[in-house]
């Protein structure tokens, strides 16, 4: 039994362990072998088979949208979900199969807790079926995200319409032909607004008139095709007045209640990512004979297999500390530890992962691991929903707090 773990959920996280382990593991490496044939932006006939068995079996399982908290879902803790979300770690693919893929869980969080009753008609529905796709608009490329009060790209008012004018990239999964809604950050308000109060949240059909894919970012040389992380501009953009999300200047309040659980969600994943590392690392240096011995036999092998197993049992105690604060319902008293998680999930797994490439040498860098690919995307991560310098500054400030009477 798992430390914290609803006893009523063991069951169903042993049916998702195993599925991952056997059934979308092994399909992983054919899944991306495909995005070579045909037109790296639609899905071939079995990438299409493989994702959509693969979620076929899972919903027949009840093993799907495991990530809602409340009556619609299992009902799992943000505790509970951890295990769940570590296991899904464990396979590329197993986010997706569950229906608990990032961006979309954040944006099925975000039409269910402010979305308009045609919004969740248009875009939930289909969002929790799993048929289609959704991306978060944020990042711009002339500004400083990582303070998202220099957002920039401009909403103005024109009658019944919104108008967006500018340009936002690392839209990660607009590439993805079944993409069909975007959640946009965008500024609505002048510098005579309060800085928090001047940008709002708008929901856009992807296919709307003046919206341009220019390009998709390469995330060290790999498009990621077809999920993608894409540059797009906005020219006279008109949407709907009613797409804006609770009201002009409210963009800062949705962010935080998105965020704090996303970000979480790929702590527990990258500690799923960490395991996987290690196992791959240890069964190698079993394996693998050098100069007379097993590798593990060889240099500092042994101390960095240590290492990586105490690491990995301090991050996913730390993430749980964070699930928990989490789950008491003060989210300002839990942000400095999903901020804490935010920066050492990642860092560990990305330092076990690099470990597990050296013990593999050449074979740790190709297409023959999952190891290279992981890599990337821990990398990646560690910029994603925030850089490490902007979330140790969180954590500081919530520390020095307590020595001092002014505001940091």
């Amino acid at each position: 039994m798992q430390l914290g773990l609803n006893e009523k959920f063991q069951g169903m996280l042993d049916s998702v362990q195993t599925m991952v382990a056997d059934e979308i593991a092994p399909l992983d490496a054919e899944y991306f072998a495909e995005v070579e044939i045909g037109d790296r932006w639609t899905f071939t006939p079995r990438q299409t088979e493989i994702i959509e068995g693969l979620k076929a079996k899972a919903k027949d399982r009840n093993l799907w949208n495991l990530w809602l908290t409340n009556d619609d879902g299992p009902g799992l803790s943000t505790v509970d979900y951890a295990y769940f979300a570590e296991e899904m770690g464990r396979a590329h693919l197993a986010p997706e199969t569950f229906n608990c893929n990032a961006p979309d869980t954040g944006n099925m969080e975000v039409f269910t807790k402010y979305g308009t009753p045609a919004m969740q008609e248009q875009w939930l529905k289909p969002l929790m079926a799993g048929k289609i796709r959704s991306a978060y608009l944020m990042t711009e490329p002339q500004v400083a995200s990582s303070d998202a009060t220099n957002i920039a790209l401009s909403c103005v008012r024109d009658g019944d319409h919104y108008v967006l004018n500018g340009e936002k990239w690392w839209a990660t999964g607009a590439g993805d032909p079944r993409c069909a809604v975007y959640i946009v950050m965008v500024r609505t308000g002048d510098e005579s607004a309060e800085k928090h109060k001047r940008h709002s949240m708008i929901v856009v059909d992807a296919a709307t008139d003046g919206i341009e894919k220019l390009r998709a970012m390469e995330v060290y040389g790999d498009d990621e095709a077809p999920h993608g992380h894409m540059h797009i501009k906005f020219t006279d953009v008109r949407v709907p007045v009613e797409n804006l999300l609770l009201g002009e200047g409210r963009g800062f309040e949705i962010a935080q209640g998105r965020l704090g659980p996303g970000r979480i969600h790929h702590c527990m994943r990258a500690i799923g990512m960490a395991e996987r590392a290690l196992k791959l690392m240890c069964e190698r240096s079993l394996q693998r004979e050098a100069f007379g011995k097993p590798l593990a036999q060889l240099g500092g092998n042994f101390d960095y297999i240590a290492n990586a197993r105490m690491q990995i049992e301090q991050a996913r105690l730390l993430c749980l500390k964070a699930a928990w604060m989490m789950d008491q319902g003060d989210g300002r008293a839990a942000a400095p530890w999903i901020s804490q998680i935010k920066v050492e999930a990642p860092r560990i797994a990305l330092e076990i992962t690099d470990q597990a490439v050296q013990m593999f040498g050449a074979q740790g860098i190709s297409q023959d691991t999952p190891l290279a690919r992981q890599w990337a995307h821990l990398r990646t991560l560690r910029l994603a929903d925030g850089p490490d310098a902007v979330h140790r500054r969180q954590v500081a400030r919530a520390e020095l707090r307590k020595y001092s009477n002014n505001k940091l």
